[in-house]
């Protein structure tokens, strides 16, 4: 996916997205991340289509997103919400059958290729023992699998995560991210998610966009991007990388800065 100038505006005002350039990798996981209020979630959104940008382009496979017919566009990428909800009496399963609607329509049945991909998703996120149970007697980790199986059921190539481990306890985050990691190195998925942990961003991406003020200030993989000179530029704080064998380069905040 290659983004090129894209400008956005909530108000028509004033912009939210400034001239933004990037290039999503194909096959690897890409991480946004930025302060609140920097555009993160809005970029994804542009990126899947939930808004227009007021100027710029986005070109996906060679064609630009705008050209896409919707059921076309959702056999290309699947989106998980940082905010979804459901009828609290639905099953699981039930959830992540609706991930077949661009293939099938909402009123036919699905083809044996359509249960196979709702039996994939739900063992790619280990809820087949859950699959009766209904959403409101799951945790929020495993109400959060239920949503990105249901993503997963579309068989898309393109997965967009905003925000997945919001509001989750840190066992849960981890099982998420463990999740996610597993997507991309043995299915192939490309992957684009928010995330607001800097050393969890840097943990489980090949790629990071730093955003601020709706800009991108910089990109590449994470040893390049999280510097000290940069988290201070982003942030405001000052900053130690150290390094540890097991886990790769991690972030010490040291404070904020005078």
């Amino acid at each position: 996916m290659e983004i090129n100038e894209l400008s956005f505006s909530y108000d028509k005002q004033t912009d939210s997205i400034k001239n933004v350039t990037c290039t999503v990798a194909e096959g690897a996981i890409t991480t946004i991340i930025g302060p609140n209020g920097s555009g993160k979630s809005t970029l994804l959104g542009l990126m899947s289509r939930n808004y227009a940008p007021r100027h710029g382009q986005i070109v996906l496979d060679g064609k630009e997103l705008s050209g896409y017919k919707p059921k076309e566009l959702a056999k290309k990428l699947a989106v998980v919400h940082q905010h979804n909800e459901a009828p609290a009496d639905m099953t699981v399963e039930k959830l992540v059958s609706f991930g077949r609607l661009p293939h099938k329509g909402l009123f036919r049945p699905d083809s044996d290729e359509g249960e196979e991909a709702v039996e994939w998703a739900l063992a790619s996120t280990n809820l087949i023992g859950k699959r009766e149970l209904r959403i409101d007697r799951l945790s929020g980790g495993e109400r959060q699998r239920v949503w990105i199986a249901m993503a997963l059921a579309q068989k898309t190539p393109i997965l967009f995560l905003d925000e997945p481990t919001t509001y989750l306890d840190i066992y849960y985050q981890f099982e998420i991210l463990e999740l996610v990691k597993k997507l991309n190195a043995e299915h192939g998925l490309t992957i684009v998610m928010v995330l607001h942990d800097i050393n969890q961003a840097i943990r489980y991406s090949d790629n990071l966009i730093v955003m601020k003020e709706g800009e991108v200030l910089v990109m590449g993989d994470p040893e390049t991007v999280v510097t000290p000179a940069v988290m201070r530029t982003v942030y405001g704080v000052d900053v130690k990388i150290s390094h540890d064998e097991e886990s790769g380069i991690y972030m010490l905040p040291l404070g904020i800065r005078a």
